[in-house]
């Protein structure tokens, strides 16, 4: 056989969590456009939340392989993701995973692809795979600021050391000796801190991570220093819009289209993250005090038996007031079309890494209000801000959220003039991102090749359009 025309063939095994399900799969589609074939796996509930977004075409060379769960006495079994997931299940949820070793093993021997790529929190995934001479990249769906930040603290390094040295955390964000943070269960100084950067050292060669050069080119270069491997880009990997698709979207663009060119702030604090009422209590004043235009995304724990009607979860005659300044939207709302609406001017996002992607693939300043359920999201408003795409809101001595500093902020990014080096920063981004295209994923195919070669493969060169 000709080696030069083999298919390679790539396992990817994301976390069960929505944002790094969504971030595998625009990777696969991607890495369908270079050729490669994708055993995408996970477990049926999610598999069975993205066949809607997997096209015909894309089906060809994209095939779904369900990862089951071993069962456990506290973790019912449709609760093999971490979407509407009660808080108290989610160390049963990592327990099932990490006991789920075995089934892994038979899902590698039985497809046995040319290379594993892996997520986080399966830092024994790339150790099953060496077992069984199968390469293993770590593909880290964040910022490479954060692990950055991380492993700076870890080795107890002075923030002057730091090479930006006003990209710091605020106390009120740093994680507990009982919190559970993006790199795992335990905080960065406990005694568990070793297992925690598992992933980055077990990867061959190369780190891939989301994001591109002219947004956080020194953080990779500095994190490829310290980890000893080089750090590649997969650019943004923002879903197009055109794949979105809701009952509501029809009356959401209609309201857009009534309002003035940059006019309107969209508010979304991601898929699994609930407001508490003194949250959505300060926001919502904010909102109505700053008297911009907005859609706000609200989002109550799926299964809530005690979940309030909208206008009970919000002040007293507030949906009067704002009238038709302001549009409530229930639990979901399409992200990237809004995004790239050109009534928007303002996300007002917690920094959810794949919604700071979206924001600047369409050129949408941010203003930040990052919360304490991920330590990453600090960091992303931190960089935001270092980078000057955005702004982030302050808050309290005791880390609560002030309407005042919310009004500030998005008159600040939205209105005033002082803002309008923001707003042409958002945009730059956005003609980056274009400029760039593909750049990123030939790169990455470019490495895939060079680690395979040793097993005499080589991807085909042909690109397949879709």
């Amino acid at each position: 056989m000709d080696t030069k025309q083999k298919r390679i063939r790539v396992l990817m095994f994301p976390w069960l969590a929505h944002g790094h399900i969504s971030s595998f799969l625009e990777l696969a589609k991607k890495l369908m456009n270079q050729n490669l074939y994708v055993y995408f796996c996970s477990t049926a509930t999610n598999l069975d939340s993205i066949k809607p977004k997997i096209s015909p075409n894309h089906s060809l060379s994209i095939q779904l392989i369900e990862f089951k769960l071993p069962l456990l006495p506290e973790l019912p079994s449709y609760h093999d993701t971490t979407k509407g997931l009660p808080t108290h299940l989610l160390n049963a949820l990592f327990k099932a995973v990490e006991m789920s070793g075995d089934g892994f093993a038979t899902i590698l021997k039985t497809h046995n692809p040319d290379l594993l790529i892996y997520d986080l929190h399966q830092p024994w995934a790339p150790t099953l795979a060496s077992s069984l001479n199968i390469p293993a990249i770590f593909f880290y769906t964040a910022s490479a600021a954060g692990p950055f930040f991380a492993f700076h603290a870890w080795k107890k390094l002075k923030r002057e050391e730091f090479p930006s040295p006003e990209f710091y955390i605020n106390d009120y964000f740093m994680p507990t000796k009982s919190s559970r943070n993006e790199f795992g269960r335990t905080p960065p100084d406990s005694s568990n801190t070793e297992k925690i950067f598992q992933p980055f050292k077990h990867s061959l060669d190369i780190i891939l991570v989301k994001s591109f050069r002219e947004l956080e080119g020194k953080y990779m270069d500095y994190l490829s220093i310290l980890l000893n491997k080089k750090v590649v880009p997969t650019g943004p990997l923002v879903r197009d819009a055109i794949e979105e698709h809701h009952e509501n979207e029809k009356e959401i663009l209609e309201w857009l289209t009534k309002k003035r060119k940059a006019s309107t702030v969209f508010v979304s604090f991601g898929s699994e993250y609930y407001l508490s009422n003194k949250e959505r209590e300060a926001i919502a004043e904010g909102l109505e005090l700053s008297e911009v235009n907005f859609i706000w995304v609200l989002r109550f724990p799926v299964g809530d038996k005690d979940k309030p009607k909208l206008e009970e979860a919000l002040p007293e005659g507030y949906l009067e007031r704002i009238g038709e300044r302001g549009l409530m939207v229930e639990d979901w709302a399409p992200q990237a079309k809004i995004l790239q609406h050109s009534s928007i001017g303002g996300f007002v996002s917690h920094c959810g890494w794949s919604s700071v992607m979206e924001s600047l693939k369409f050129g949408v300043p941010i203003i930040a209000m990052p919360m304490r359920m991920h330590i990453d999201q600090p960091w992303n408003a931190r960089l935001v801000q270092d980078v000057g795409v955005g702004v982030e809101v302050k808050r309290g001595k005791d880390g609560s959220i002030e309407r005042e500093e919310i009004v500030k902020v998005i008159k600040q990014v939205v209105g005033e003039k002082d803002g309008e080096n923001i707003r042409n920063k958002a945009r730059e981004m956005s003609n980056n991102i274009k400029i760039k295209r593909d750049e990123e994923m030939d790169e990455v195919v470019q490495e895939f090749n060079q680690i395979l070669h040793k097993a005499g493969l080589k991807v085909h060169d042909k690109k397949v359009n879709v």
